[in-house]
């Protein structure tokens, strides 16, 4: 079985990324917070592309499901200066 951190391992590997937290707790259904300058001027559609790309043939045989936020930098810096 996958752990989060394998997952979160996989993604940084393969994408630059300024924060990542990836959350699962059975092995194959995942969520993930990820923060990366690569998405600038990405459509959410293309940023999520990224990530399965990052990931390559392990999100059709390892993981089931990957529910994820994608941000860039300076919109993760404006939703943490909101709190």
């Amino acid at each position: 079985m996958l752990s989060a951190q394998q997952l979160e391992t996989y993604i940084t590997q393969n994408l630059a990324c300024d924060y990542i937290k990836v959350l699962g707790d059975d092995g194959t259904h995942f969520e993930a917070v990820i923060v990366s300058p690569e998405f600038q001027g990405k459509s959410m559609v293309q940023q999520h592309q990224k990530v399965y790309a990052a990931l390559g043939d392990r999100m059709k045989a390892e993981i089931h499901a990957l529910s994820m936020r994608t941000l860039t930098p300076e919109a993760w810096q404006k939703l943490n200066n909101k709190n």
